[in-house]
Order: C-alpha cells, then sequence, then structure tokens
C-alpha cells in the first residue's frame, strides 16, 4: 500500500472520529479525492473491521464510539503497570487475548505525553513478568468472548466437551454464570441440567460451542462460590481441619504466602511453623505438601497422614525397585 494512501486513510478515521460529520461528498472534499476514492477508502476500513456507520440523522459518516475509547490521564506508574502486563514480550504460552493486549498496548504508548514514553521505554526492557507454566490456550480467544457474552446474557450453551475424568467427549446442555482463571488456564463455572449440580469446564478442552437464543434464571441468592472451600477448585464434599508443621529451612517463604483464605500460622521459638487450614477435600492439598518433601510433617487429621504415609510409601517402594 502507498504511504498517501496511508496517510488518507488515517485523515479519513480523524474525520470521522470529529463531532461534525461528513457524507461522501464532504469526506472527498476535504480529502481531495473522488467519491469514488472515498467509497473504496471506506471498503478498506471495513476489511480492516474498524467499525463505521451513516448516521441518517446527522446526514454523515461516523466513526462507531465504542471503537476508540476516550483519552486518559495516566501517571507514570499507572502507565507502566499497564504496559509491562499488556505487552509481556516472553509469554509463557499463547494467553487467550494477548495479541488484543500487545495492540491496546501500542496503542497506549501512542497516546502518551513523550517525557512519560521515553521514560517507560527506557524503564521496560529492564523489567520481565514471568508467569507460572501455563495449558496451551489456542482457540481459546474465541470461546472467551463468546462465553463471556453468553454469561451476561443468560444465554443457555451447549457444549461438546472432552471429559479427562469419564475419558470421553460429552454433549451436554448448561446455564453458564461465570469464568474463571486458575492458575495455568482459563474455566467455565456453569449449571448442568443433565448432572442436576454446577461443574467446572475447562476451556481448552470444549471442542464446540453453540449459544442458543434461549435464557436460564440465575440461582437465587447470586453467582456462587465456584470452589467453595476447596484448596485450590476441586472440592469434594466433606471439609477438613489440617496443621502442619514446617521446619525452619521453608518456613519463612510457606509464611509470607497466603496460601487459602481459611490459613493460620503460629511460629515456634525453635524457627518451625505451624500452619492451619480448613480445606474441603483433601487430594489437592495433598499434593501441595508433597512439592515440600522432608520439610514438612503432617500433624492432623489422621485420614491425611494415613494418606500422605500410602503415597511416600509407594514411592520409597517405586524407586526402591529402579535402584534393586
Amino acid at each position: 500500500m502507498k504511504i498517501s494512501r496511508i496517510h488518507r486513510l488515517l485523515r479519513l478515521v480523524a474525520l470521522l472520529q470529529r463531532e461534525v460529520s461528513c457524507d461522501a461528498d464532504g469526506l472527498a472534499e476535504e480529502l481531495q479525492v473522488s467519491r469514488r476514492t472515498v467509497f473504496r477508502d471506506l471498503n478498506m476500513l471495513e476489511m480492516a473491521r474498524i467499525p463505521y456507520y451513516f448516521d441518517a440523522e446527522r446526514g454523515g459518516y461516523r466513526l462507531s464510539r465504542h471503537f476508540f475509547l476516550p483519552p486518559v490521564n495516566l501517571d507514570l506508574s499507572e502507565a507502566l503497570s499497564l504496559m509491562l502486563l499488556a505487552s509481556r514480550r516472553k509469554p509463557v504460552a499463547a494467553s487467550p487475548h494477548q495479541e488484543h493486549a500487545a495492540r491496546a498496548a501500542m496503542k497506549l504508548e501512542c497516546v502518551l505525553p513523550a517525557p512519560v514514553r521515553s521514560h517507560i521505554g527506557s524503564i521496560l526492557p529492564h523489567i520481565d513478568v514471568r508467569t507460572a507454566p501455563q495449558a496451551r490456550q489456542q482457540g481459546v480467544d474465541g470461546l472467551l468472548t463468546q462465553l463471556a457474552g453468553a454469561v451476561a446474557a443468560r444465554r443457555v450453551c451447549r457444549l461438546v466437551y472432552i471429559s479427562f475424568h469419564e475419558r470421553r467427549q460429552l454433549r451436554l446442555t448448561v446455564h453458564p454464570v461465570r469464568l474463571v482463571f486458575v492458575q495455568r488456564a482459563w474455566y467455565l463455572r456453569a449449571f448442568s441440567p443433565r448432572f442436576g449440580e454446577s461443574r467446572t469446564f475447562k476451556l481448552s478442552r470444549i471442542k464446540a460451542l453453540d449459544v442458543l437464543d434461549r435464557t436460564f434464571t440465575p440461582p437465587a441468592g447470586g453467582p456462587d462460590e465456584p470452589f467453595g472451600e476447596a484448596w485450590c477448585m476441586i472440592p469434594e464434599g466433606v471439609c477438613h481441619d489440617v496443621r502442619l508443621r514446617f521446619d525452619r529451612q521453608v518456613a519463612g517463604a510457606v509464611a509470607e504466602v497466603q496460601w487459602h483464605p481459611s490459613q493460620r500460622t503460629c511460629w515456634a521459638d525453635d524457627g518451625t511453623l505451624d500452619f492451619h487450614v480448613r480445606v474441603d477435600g483433601l487430594s489437592e492439598i495433598a499434593s501441595w505438601i508433597l512439592s515440600y518433601g522432608p520439610h514438612v510433617r503432617v500433624l492432623a487429621p489422621d485420614a491425611l497422614i494415613r494418606r500422605m504415609a500410602d503415597t511416600t510409601g509407594r514411592m520409597a517402594a517405586l524407586y526402591a525397585q529402579r535402584g534393586g
């Protein structure tokens, strides 16, 4: 595309944003081109998904007011934070909407005052954001957008879902109530009439989605708490009071993180840490405890002590067999 046309298209976008709208003749006069060229340029904007429309009341073409947000006054810290989060240069995985966020960061950078833009440009190369490993997110962008609309409009959805638990594809009709990102991936929280309960669906395992014209009535009392008192996101229906003791080597690192809303900690004189938490289900917290190896001991409940003894015993036997 010629530079002259790019310049003209930018001028056309600016004209469409004005309060005073122009018809085709007015745009042609402003741009010093023919009506035919104006319509070709408008068609180019449409191909680029820049939404314009003809305002019959004002008798002219206008750009959708929702396409560009009005400018905002950001201070240096606010601008730096947004640029840092939106323009991660080395994403661990293809995060949903990462491409959109990068484009937004570019637009934001263009409208920042020159001193702020220069200062941020000197800082960003020296800061990295490294998230935990994420699940593959290819194809999730479109699903996230569709489901967000379905949640807002309370539209019934039909899914084809790959269930690892049941080892097969499921065809389900669900009532979507919430989208949530947990640790590595996006999930949909939805009520399933088939199972008679709310369930959690990983977006990357949804192989087909159809948003229906039917609506549903959300449960009374507002949206449910997605995962209740689970350690992370898998409640098992039975709550347990868990008590752990961490040795001095890891106690400080454990204490500085809020792992669960019910968490309570107590330091001992010898530098060890007693860790108390009330959780629904033991499977998830058992895996977390194992990650600390010999630096943690389960004090309660007995069910968790037995589980850990069984798991570590089988692990020891596995490596003993290899050694033999």
